[in-house]
């Protein structure tokens, strides 16, 4: 036989196994059920995804969020930071919602306390600069 026939006939098996496997599981699965239960049933799949979202998602990033904010409440005026833009300095002057940070010398920029994203160790070059915690 050429080989195109023979892996047609192949195929042919393989649906036809296939189909017989679906109609299997439908012959196998429970009977409708009906009111309350089908209800039930429904929602236990959306409420588990939820729960486990919200522990895996939700629970971490209002872990993170509160730390942050923890962090921004203790700046102190001399303490070095970084912003989101990636800009190195240290706090000179703390206001309700912005702070003064020097970035280079006699050089001093007013940002949002939402544009600090870490307090960095006094230690550290600018070049390899990590969260401390």
């Amino acid at each position: 036989m050429p080989r195109f026939f023979v892996f047609c006939l192949e195929e042919a098996v393989n649906i036809s196994m296939i189909s017989r496997l679906s109609d299997l599981l439908v012959v196998q699965s429970a009977p409708p059920a009906d009111g309350v239960g089908a209800i039930f049933n429904m929602l236990v799949p959306f409420v588990l995804i939820f729960v486990i979202f919200y522990f895996l998602v939700v629970m971490p990033q209002k872990k993170q969020q509160k730390k942050l904010q923890e962090m921004l409440g203790s700046l102190q005026k001399g303490d070095r930071v970084i912003t989101s833009s990636g800009i190195f300095g240290r706090v000179t002057e703390v206001r309700n919602d912005s702070f003064k940070i020097e970035i280079a010398p006699k050089v001093v920029v007013s940002v949002q306390k939402s544009a600090v994203i870490s307090r960095v160790a006094e230690d550290v070059d600018p070049g390899e600069a990590t969260e401390t915690k």
